[in-house]
């Protein structure tokens, strides 16, 4: 199945020419508290967002605690939270409750509600609230899921993050087995925030992406501190960005210390705001605002003395100066003037016309 180029999510078209559509994903940064869950819509909201998401996840349904016991210290990020793994999963889980009231908060406020759910139950339940539906980058393999997400016929966002080109392959041709509706992001899973990952981000493969699913709508699941990799992405093409969002990165909490808070949320839109107008249309043109510079920093060639009408034009009567008058003659032209005849006369310093010849 071809992908769309162009997708409709709510009242935004995804799409290369579109303005970047913004995912705040609020995620655990909740703290399982319902309040907090809903201002931080509304803080999403004022800060540019263009969508609310959160994870639907259930410890008992997302990880193992024999399975994490037997890790060790492979224990990649979470090896510094205080809590176990299970533990930190159950205490900021999103209540399933919440949904539809987040739901029509979201719908209220003027923001789209998505999710990423981690099982069978959580994907039926959300389904008739959301236009998209992400896929997290740890579910890459896990086929049978893909597939019932992608059956939903609603957008697929579907994360890469720790996974090679064989396995995205793999995970795109499901999704396009279901829908061409498919948005593919690159994404890096180290969540420490460390100045280090950057190396690591691979923004390129966004080019990679684009040459192996051409007119694919792309995007980046980002977890690196500051904007440089968010604009990085715009200018290869991504026109979906995630961020983890919160409303104060000091707090206790597993996703707080990466995650962007309003202000910083708000630097990052306005940034790509700023480069989606830089970048332009890629066509070479005289812009509105460059048409009187035209004429002020271009030269027109010009008369060293004074002329009569009827006299032969010899070199030493001509020299290119500015400005440069819309009729004026400019410097590409100088051998054509050469041996012409003026057909009025003109002054020293005037410039010529080309109905000034004969």
């Amino acid at each position: 199945m071809k992908w769309n180029s162009a997708i409709q999510m709510g009242s935004r078209e995804l799409s290369f020419t579109a303005p970047t559509y913004f995912i705040a994903d609020i995620a655990a940064n909740h703290d399982g508290d319902f309040q907090r869950a809903k201002d931080l819509v509304h803080r999403a909201k004022e800060a540019g967002a263009d969508c609310a998401k959160f994870q639907h996840f259930l410890a008992s349904k997302i990880v193992s605690q024999k399975g994490f016991d037997t890790l060790g210290a492979n224990m990649a990020h979470q090896s510094s939270w205080k809590k176990s793994v299970v533990e930190v999963y159950d205490q900021y889980h999103f209540q399933r409750d919440w949904t539809l009231p987040l739901a029509e908060l979201c719908a209220e406020v003027g923001i789209d509600f998505m999710t990423t759910p981690y099982d069978f139950e959580a994907l039926e339940q959300v389904l008739p609230l959301v236009h998209g539906l992400k896929i997290g980058s740890g579910d890459i393999t896990w086929h049978a899921f893909i597939d019932a997400v992608a059956a939903t016929k609603k957008t697929v966002l579907l994360a890469t993050g720790a996974a090679d080109m064989a396995d995205v392959e793999q995970a795109v041709d499901i999704v396009l087995n279901r829908t061409p509706e498919i948005v593919l992001m690159q994404c890096n899973t180290n969540y420490t925030g460390s100045m280090e990952n950057f190396r690591f981000v691979n923004l390129k493969v966004l080019q990679s992406f684009a040459t192996r699913w051409p007119g694919m709508v792309l995007g980046l699941s980002d977890h690196t501190p500051g904007h440089s990799a968010v604009v990085g992405a715009v200018t290869l093409g991504a026109r979906v960005i995630e961020k983890h969002f919160t409303d104060d990165n000091a707090r206790t909490g597993p996703d707080h210390f990466f995650a962007l808070n309003p202000q910083t949320w708000r630097e990052m839109v306005d940034a790509t705001r700023e480069l989606e107008y830089a970048l332009g249309t890629g066509v070479k043109v005289v812009e509105e605002n460059e048409r009187q510079t035209v004429v002020v920093q271009r030269r027109a060639i010009r008369l060293t003395r004074a002329l009569s009408a009827g006299e032969t034009i010899q070199e030493a009567d001509l020299e290119c100066l500015r400005p440069c008058p819309v009729d004026a003659i400019d410097p590409r032209h100088w051998q054509d003037i050469v041996g012409k005849q003026l057909t009025k006369s003109k002054e020293q310093g005037e410039h010529l016309c080309w109905s000034d010849l004969r």
